[in-house]
């Protein structure tokens, strides 16, 4: 039985599910809340948010991180915080996927997954296409994921 109760406002890229709880919108720009349903061995290539926060609370399931050469695991009931501008990236290990809490400071990132979700932007092939949204949302990638 999932742990996640598929939302009919959620999206979906790349066999990630992504539910905006909380939108910029609500919060004047302050933040945003988006709940994400990661499959097991999924994560980004590792890359800089120049203009957020990031926080991770994972609710199911674990993830191993890296930010900025400091490797280390988190399970459910526990959090990540990554400051803007720090290169980070995350994997979900283990044999169940990670539902987790991605809280930005402030918000707007979260515009981000709904254009790779929209265009169904793939990992490696499309990644002209992912940098140049990626640059407008003040992201950029630094290396590859982790366990490549």
């Amino acid at each position: 039985m999932s742990l996640y109760k598929l939302d009919p406002a959620a999206i979906d890229w790349g066999g990630v599910k992504y539910h905006t709880l909380l939108s910029p919108e609500a919060t004047g720009g302050a933040m945003s809340i988006v709940d994400s349903l990661s499959p097991v061995n999924s994560g980004p290539p590792r890359h800089v948010h120049e203009a957020e926060d990031e926080t991770f609370v994972l609710m199911t399931g674990t993830c191993e991180f890296w930010l900025e050469g400091e490797q280390f695991t988190r399970s459910a009931g526990e959090s990540v915080f990554i400051p803007r501008g720090r290169e980070h990236t995350f994997r979900v290990i283990g044999d169940q996927p990670c539902r987790h809490l991605v809280i930005l400071t402030p918000g707007g990132f979260e515009g981000f997954f709904a254009e790779m979700a929209e265009k169904q932007c793939r990992i490696p092939e499309d990644m002209p296409t992912i940098e140049e949204a990626a640059t407008r949302f003040n992201m950029r990638f630094s290396g590859p994921p982790l366990g490549v």
